[in-house]
């Protein structure tokens, strides 16, 4: 049989796995790239290449040697100057290699959001330096939230009460920065009532919406999401025209995470992801079509509902290491599998990383309520996880 389309996954963890496995459902063949072997999406690819995506040679050694149809990105720390390169020369980048250079920086997707495109953001600055991030505090005020412009999964990020934190921020940001740019952004700390993630598909017949994600966040990390998130008409309308003004900007087709702070009517642009987002992990229980099967019908140039629904309430919880390890396993799955009652229905999806770290995600639960609100899902969710445990040797 002949592939639909040979795909070069650039970054293999947990939303890379389940990326695959939706465009394989599809007829493609992946090859799943990462720093390390036995990365997640490698364990159900059709082949892999280990090398850092910050290395220009070998990304463009890896691209040459497979001839993909897409090259996917799944991270942001990568050579996006050869994306470029090779996107002149024929090659199909996901969205576009111009969308993976904006997103790969903060403080470039921020410049098009608030500059070109005039969307609502929070007052912020740019720091290159302790004493350029005191200087932006002194204007900007207390608190502030001190994030690299390049980093992942809330690394680095932290929130600042007064003068006597800033040393500490600006080494916490360089220490977890990505790529090769020591520069933070410093954003004045928005009073909001929830964040949420719209996920947000620019496919061949236009853009779909799915229902908003509301979640909370750890260290600046996700923890816990849930779908549908109560959110008033104007607000959501504010929210959608925002997110299509950017992808469109952005271009090219995929599915894109938009997040925005949401306080009352008022909807504030936050950040953006040319990829699946990971508090969309909930629509792998709460949509028929999850935020995976739709970045691949996307690419792949397939339909793509107009209308996304999710009929139940729905929730995902995060199970978290606590310490640096090799040689460990998860338990308590059977007992987290087991739905209270009848109306429930529970899930989960274990990682398989090879390795554990302070605060790296493992795994995710996931619930549905037949009959209930979001809140009973979370609680659901969220107990399911507290059964997993991960049992070091």
């Amino acid at each position: 049989m002949t592939p639909t389309a040979k795909i070069l996954l650039l970054g293999s963890g947990e939303l890379g796995r389940e990326f695959v496995i939706s465009a394989k459902r599809l007829g493609c063949q992946l090859i799943a790239c990462d720093s390390y072997a036995g990365a997640p999406a490698m364990q159900v690819a059709d082949g892999f290449e280990v090398f850092s995506m910050l290395d220009a040679d070998a990304l463009k050694a890896a691209i040459i040697k497979h001839q993909p149809d897409h090259i996917v990105p799944e991270v942001e720390a990568i050579r996006t100057e050869i994306l470029a390169e090779v996107e002149a020369e024929g090659f199909h980048v996901v969205p576009s290699a111009r969308a993976a250079q904006l997103t790969m920086n903060r403080d470039a997707i921020r410049d098009v959001a608030a500059s070109e495109l005039g969307l609502t953001t929070s007052r912020f600055e740019y720091a290159t330096s302790r004493e350029e991030l005191a200087d932006a505090a002194s204007r900007i005020g207390f608190p502030l939230v001190v994030k690299p412009v390049m980093s992942s999964s809330g690394k680095g990020q932290s929130t600042v009460k007064d003068a006597d934190g800033i040393d500490a921020a600006w080494d916490y940001a360089a220490t977890g920065m990505r790529g090769d740019r020591l520069r933070v952004i410093a954003e004045a700390f928005i009073d909001f009532d929830y964040e949420i993630t719209l996920l947000t598909v620019r496919h061949k017949d236009g853009i779909s919406f799915c229902p908003p994600i509301g979640h909370r966040q750890e260290r600046g990390d996700y923890r816990e999401s849930w779908q549908p998130t109560a959110m008033s008409d104007a607000a959501i309308a504010n929210a959608q025209d925002m997110a299509a003004k950017v992808v469109d900007n952005l271009g090219g087709y995929g599915l894109f995470g938009v997040e925005f702070f949401v306080k009352g009517d008022q909807v504030i642009f936050s950040e953006l992801s040319p990829r699946p987002h990971d508090t969309g992990m909930v629509t792998l229980i709460s949509q028929s079509l999850s935020e995976f099967d739709l970045h691949a019908r996307a690419i792949l140039g397939l339909p793509v509902p107009a209308a996304i629904a999710v009929p139940h309430a729905s929730a995902s919880s995060v199970l978290l290491a606590d310490r640096d390890a090799e040689d460990f396993t998860i338990t308590g799955l059977a007992e987290a599998l087991s739905p209270p009652n009848a109306e429930t229905h529970v899930d989960a999806r274990l990682f398989g990383k090879p390795i554990t770290r302070p605060y790296r995600r493992m795994g995710v639960t996931l619930a549905r309520v037949d009959h209930g609100t979001t809140d009973d899902a979370r609680q659901i969710a969220n107990a399911a996880a507290a059964k997993l445990g991960i049992l070091y040797r």
